[in-house]
């Protein structure tokens, strides 16, 4: 565990998300997450985290494993095709991890989805977090609709609206 890792979350902690991603931004990336969810019929949340704190940041839990602990709770896991994809930031790490059920997962792989994190963290490394956000959610519902193509009505398994932790 690092002093440097640990100092980094005490002093960021959850005000940074806040300041970063207040209401207005909040409600594009929601309605991101309409027009794409539009086109296939996954389901998508994206989830920002200041910083770990607590048992989290003491046990030094990785972003990846905290976005599976997020994906979970969350169930973003519990759709009827298996089709659940999270895009979960933590802040003061400054990495974004990409968590996929099952059948959209077997479609993308892992190469696919660093790649879309990649493109997103370099939006974030410019300081334009709404644009690469948004970008990612938009990479994420060309995914979905080209393995999970909207096909008549289907009923909104998730809340749309980010989480900010």
């Amino acid at each position: 565990m690092s002093i440097k890792r640990i100092a980094r979350h005490l002093v960021q902690h959850h005000w940074r998300a806040k300041q970063i991603f207040p209401q207005a931004v909040l409600d594009r990336i929601e309605q991101a997450i309409k027009r794409g969810e539009a086109t296939h019929s996954g389901q998508v949340r994206f989830v920002v985290e200041g910083a770990l704190d607590g048992g989290p940041l003491f046990r030094n839990q990785l972003a990846r494993e905290r976005a599976l602990d997020v994906f979970s709770h969350l169930r973003v896991w519990d759709t009827a095709h298996n089709n659940g994809v999270l895009i979960y930031l933590l802040l003061a790490d400054r990495d974004v991890e990409i968590i996929a059920d099952r059948g959209i997962d077997a479609k993308v792989g892992a190469e696919g989805w660093e790649t879309i994190c990649r493109a997103i963290e370099a939006e974030f490394r410019s300081g334009r977090f709404e644009r690469g956000v948004i970008s990612g959610i938009e990479a994420v519902s060309r995914e979905m609709a080209k393995h999970f193509p909207k096909q008549g009505p289907h009923a909104n398994e998730l809340p749309d609206a980010p989480v900010v932790m």
